[in-house]
């Protein structure tokens, strides 16, 4: 079973730069504002 993460925080807060350490340790990001 997978675990889902979702970040979330307003402007400025740090989520790019989360969901970017996640890919280099090779976690797959979903990321939704590129999908829209």
């Amino acid at each position: 079973m997978a675990l889902k993460i979702g970040i979330t925080g307003g402007i400025g807060s740090g989520k790019s730069v989360v969901s970017h350490l996640f890919e280099l340790m090779g976690v797959p990001v979903y990321i939704s504002d590129k999908e829209s």
